[in-house]
């Protein structure tokens, strides 16, 4: 790039710049993005992925088993409350189905089942664990020790199941509402759609709120825990029902032709999906709470930008996350000047996990 050019995108990099930090409606969206780059968010969000993949398998082995045995004479009910757990994986989740059968009188089968998939839901948990406690900061020595960790993490596989519980019920409430809808009139059912699905996000809202509560060492705040959520159980809903209107219009009996290719790569994707939502919500509630906004746009191309104090409080978060032990100091010192007087916020006065920052 010769000079002119880069002079001239120099330029428009700085218009746009200062005209994030004075408008926060573009400022703090920008200030997750940096956040979640400098989280290396793409990377948390695969870790959720793999601990996730290697969970669904054994927990819907485990789900169809036992339901085999405690509903074994209502086979409507048994399938109602398969699909509806498949219903979260509206892409692959007749695949799935398929290729999940229920262990018929083998206890040894079903007892290895529970063990395998109960291990990895936990640590599957475990990793989310992971995720929040470097997504808010907290440092390695607030960290909880294994026993509590996995006492968080099973806390969280039974509200899981008890959304399960729950989504069964709405999808029982649906199935109302078609029928309803057949008798009284398009105008009914639809009403009763929207309810349906306001409720789910309801519910999905709630399953946030609580991986984000349980998942967290620190004690955060439900005020700043209920944006993130909010958002993410809207955001899964919508994605819940663009991969059912994909599916029904789009992919119906073109899925089966791949097998078991198809399956592997649509879940992966699907749970990506997935953990991208919470690591970016997560991301959301930090930076909004830690008023970690604006921040200097140009500092993620050089060096040479001055820095923001939210960009300032922010590398000293990064700093305290690493300390191990409270024998240990972490102090911070910045050569680069202020841009601008502001005030000192609540959080660098009071927090006594921040690091002195000089």
């Amino acid at each position: 790039m010769t000079e002119r050019p880069r002079r001239a995108m120099s330029a428009l990099l700085a218009r746009v710049d200062h005209y994030q930090r004075e408008h926060p409606w573009l400022g703090l969206p920008v200030a997750v993005v940096r956040k979640y780059s400098d989280d290396q968010g793409g990377y948390l969000a695969a870790l959720l992925t793999y601990y996730g993949f290697l969970s669904v398998f054994p927990l819907l082995l485990i789900l169809v088993t036992v339901l085999g045995f405690l509903l074994a004479g209502n086979p409507g009910l048994q399938g109602r409350l398969v699909r509806t757990a498949l219903g979260e994986f509206p892409i692959v989740g007749d695949e799935l189905g398929g290729s999940v059968h229920t262990l018929n009188g083998s206890v040894p089968a079903l007892v290895i089942g529970v063990l395998v998939g109960g291990y990895g839901a936990l640590r599957f948990a475990h990793a989310g664990q992971y995720v929040l406690n470097q997504v808010w900061a907290i440092p390695r020595r607030a960290w909880p020790d294994p026993f509590r960790a996995y006492a968080r993490a099973l806390l969280l596989v039974a509200g899981i199941g008890l959304a399960l519980v729950a989504t069964t019920a709405l999808s029982g409430f649906t199935t109302a509402e078609h029928a309803l809808g057949w008798v009284l009139g398009g105008t009914l059912s639809l009403v009763l759609r929207i309810v349906a699905i306001a409720l789910a996000m309801v519910v999905n809202t709630g399953v946030f709120v609580l991986a984000f509560r349980v998942l967290t060492a620190h004690n955060i705040p439900l005020r700043d825990l209920r944006p993130g959520a909010v958002a993410a159980g809207v955001a899964w809903q919508v994605l819940q029902e663009i991969g059912t209107y994909y599916v029904a219009r789009e992919l119906r009996g073109i899925n089966a032709a791949y097998g078991m290719f198809s399956i592997v790569l649509g879940l992966l994707a699907w749970i990506y999906l997935g953990a991208l939502l919470v690591v970016v919500a997560a991301e959301f509630n930090s930076v909004r709470a830690n008023r970690l906004w604006p921040r200097a746009l140009r500092a993620a191309f050089t060096e040479t930008t001055e820095l923001t104090r939210a960009d300032r409080r922010a590398y000293a978060l990064y700093a305290s996350a690493q300390q191990h032990t409270s024998a240990q100091d972490v102090t911070v010192h910045f050569r680069t000047p202020h841009t601008a007087p502001e005030p000192e916020s609540e959080l660098e006065r009071t927090d006594p996990d921040l690091p002195p920052v000089e």
